[in-house]
């Protein structure tokens, strides 16, 4: 199913943008694990809206209410489901949208699709909320692997035109990762950052929108997570990737830039770190063959602008089947950007937290039979 992601751990996501609520199961987590309200509630707090200039004006506090599957903050071993109740919603504003689809957004396929009965309030289930239940369930294998000394981090390398610097790719650590953490508009430049800032406004200013990079890094990743063919590491992040709605690009190391490299350039040589093979460079990313290096994991994701401007656009009608004119009225992002960052740890967290349990278990027999 299309809104299900069932691989060791099985994720469902259910609810729509102005529904009464939306909401996420979470099947296959071990009981005995402590989860950490407050510390899941900042992780979310990243995402919500309606918080700073940048953002939609619609106001949520994306408090999640779990019914069940915890125990005291405790996992108990049963499914964990977790609802968010929408409060602040104007289904109004989307009125002319059920005749005229927006450009650059599922209106028209879901219309066509699904005979006319999609849910086309605030997006309905092809919304950006729908990207808080996400969270939830990636904020809860967050703190699972971080317990295990596996941290992962996101931050902005580029809005529009403008670029900031990413992680090193070989010496990022968790302090990096808690340096972005602390800010709303996650960039390791300041400087980069103010001007980042100012092209989201100037776009805002012209009723228009602007898009953007996110980077993300893994650190304390054993050897061996992923494997080859369909299940590699790069194709389960990827598909998680993809389920943030803006998303329409991802590579992995150096990416698309390696296609411009050689061999010998692109080529990561192998040293001895004490006990264990490292590289002195990682122009792959933390992945070979589709599985974990033990170097540090880098992907990055290009996010689209928000199709949701207030600029006259050419649409269609499509009771009257004729072309005609739409101006976008209500509350949008005039950047996503910054907002999707958490979206992305989330994912990236979902994914090696999938990988790891299957890791974990082909481990332990391995150690039961001797062959380690």
């Amino acid at each position: 199913m299309s809104s299900v992601f069932s691989e060791n751990i099985k994720l469902s996501i259910f609810g729509q943008s102005h529904a009464e609520a939306i909401g996420m199961t979470l099947d296959g987590i071990p009981a005995g694990e402590p989860i950490d309200r407050k510390e899941l509630q900042t992780f979310l707090n990243r995402r919500a809206p309606g918080s700073n200039d940048w953002s939609t004006k619609r106001k949520e506090s994306d408090e999640p209410h779990f019914v069940c599957g915890l125990i005291e903050d405790t996992t108990c071993g049963s499914p964990i489901t977790a609802l968010i109740y929408n409060k602040n919603t104007r289904s109004g504003d989307y009125d002319a949208i059920r005749d005229v689809p927006r450009p650059g957004h599922a209106d028209m396929t879901a219309h066509m699709k699904y005979g006319g009965f999609q849910d086309v309030s605030g997006g309905g289930h092809f919304s950006g909320r729908l990207t808080a239940p996400l969270c939830i369930a990636g904020g809860i294998c967050m703190q699972l692997l971080e317990s295990k000394g596996i941290f992962m981090g996101a931050t902005i390398v580029s809005i529009g035109k403008e670029k900031a610097k990413g992680f090193d790719p070989v010496t990022v650590s968790e302090s990096d990762f808690c340096c972005v953490k602390s800010k709303m508009f996650p960039s390791l430049e300041s400087e980069t950052e103010e001007r980042m800032k100012a092209e989201i406004a100037k776009a805002l200013a012209e009723q228009d929108s602007v898009g953007g990079v996110i980077e993300c890094a893994i650190v304390g990743l054993p050897v061996g997570l992923g494997t080859h063919m369909f299940d590699g590491m790069e194709n389960r992040i990827a598909r998680l990737a993809f389920a943030i709605p803006a998303v329409k690009g991802i590579e992995f190391g150096e990416g698309f830039a390696s296609a411009s490299m050689r061999g010998s350039e692109n080529n990561d040589p192998f040293c001895l770190s004490g006990e264990q093979v490292k590289t002195r460079t990682n122009h792959h990313g933390g992945i070979l063959g589709g599985i974990t290096s033990g170097m540090p994991l880098v992907f990055r994701i290009a996010v689209k602008p928000t199709p949701s401007i207030g600029k006259e656009q050419d649409s269609v009608s499509l009771g009257k089947w004729e072309e005609t004119k739409l101006q976008i009225k209500g509350r949008h992002d005039p950047c996503i950007v910054p907002r999707a960052v958490p979206c992305v740890e989330a994912i990236a967290a979902l994914a090696i937290y999938d990988a790891y349990i299957e890791w974990e278990a082909t481990r332990r027999a391995q150690i039961e039979r001797g062959s380690v």
